[in-house]
């Protein structure tokens, strides 16, 4: 007798957890390039990115989100729900923990959100296992354990790929049958304008310090494919005239170093040559203006 086949599965899998526990250097491990920026600074992330692997017998798409943490400025609030709104749509919440960084009130916290959602499934992971041995690993999987009910837990190393493989297959594993949400040839929901803005902020957090980097948004203004190139043009916007000045830097140096950078980037993601043009503004406290918030894009609704 032939065997009935597998039904298609598809669904959404929520990654939620602090800042820089690793949920965007998870997301380009499970996608095998980089699709999601990353960089020490808190609060790198601040778009939701959906990124879309096929297999023969699933479509997985797994959820970028902001680091939830405690909100200073309309954007943190912001941020918050986009991180926590994800909660509900959810097919399985995968939740991280840092294995080098103390589980504290504010792992509680988001863990609290993780345990009251309804997503049928709740993945505990925790990552950066290269940087912690074996005995920090296993005292900070107690730990994490403590926080909420998980139906399973699993430790890994993006960098290293520690693990990433079982991670997806776990994830498929706990996917409800359902239809393909995306084309195949889709590998992220982010538009190429997005692409663009972020890879050049990244380019700005990974350059500058200090308070700077939390005051820097990035916008693409325009982008025209021709003659087999893409001519793009971003504004980088920041806070105060004093921030202007770090970012375009001595005889434009800083501000040619960041468009050189992000240029490299943006070729390998277009296959094409890339000219970038950079420009500085100033719009004085954008992080507490919600019609500004919404204009670049950093707002939950969006």
């Amino acid at each position: 007798m032939q065997e009935k086949p597998a039904a298609f599965k598809s669904g959404f899998c929520a990654l939620v957890g602090r800042p820089n526990v690793g949920k965007s250097t998870l997301v380009n491990a499970c996608m095998g390039e980089k699709l999601a920026i990353t960089s020490p600074v808190a609060q790198t992330t601040r778009r939701r990115l959906r990124a879309v692997i096929n297999t023969d017998d699933a479509q997985i798409i797994i959820v970028d989100t902001p680091g939830v943490h405690k909100p200073k400025d309309a954007l943190g609030k912001e941020l918050n729900q986009t991180a926590l709104g994800e909660l509900a749509d959810a097919d399985v919440v995968a939740y991280l923990i840092d294995a080098t960084a103390p589980v504290g009130s504010g792992d509680a916290w988001v863990a609290k959100h993780v345990e009251a959602s309804d997503a049928p499934f709740k993945l505990l992971v925790i990552t950066k296992a290269d940087l912690a041995s074996q005995d920090e690993v296993m005292l900070q999987l107690q730990k994490a354990r403590e926080l909420a009910t998980f139906d399973d837990a699993i430790v890994i190393s993006s960098t290293e790929g520690f693990n990433v493989d079982t991670f997806i297959d776990i994830v498929e594993e706990h996917l409800p049958e359902g239809p393909k949400w995306f084309p195949d040839e889709m590998d992220s929901d982010a538009t190429d304008e997005d692409i663009v803005a972020e890879f050049v902020r990244e380019k700005l957090l990974l350059n500058l310090r200090q308070e700077v980097p939390h005051s820097v948004a990035v916008i693409c203004d325009d982008i025209d494919y021709s003659d087999g190139h893409a001519s793009i043009s971003a504004t980088i916007i920041v806070e105060r005239e004093g921030q202007k000045g770090i970012v375009v830097g001595a005889g434009g140096s800083m501000i040619k170093r960041v468009g050189t950078e992000a240029r490299k980037d943006l070729e390998q993601v277009f296959g094409c040559k890339v000219y970038l043009d950079l420009n500085v503004k100033v719009a004085p406290l954008w992080r507490r203006d919600a019609n500004e918030i919404r204009r670049l894009g950093y707002s939950s609704e969006d």
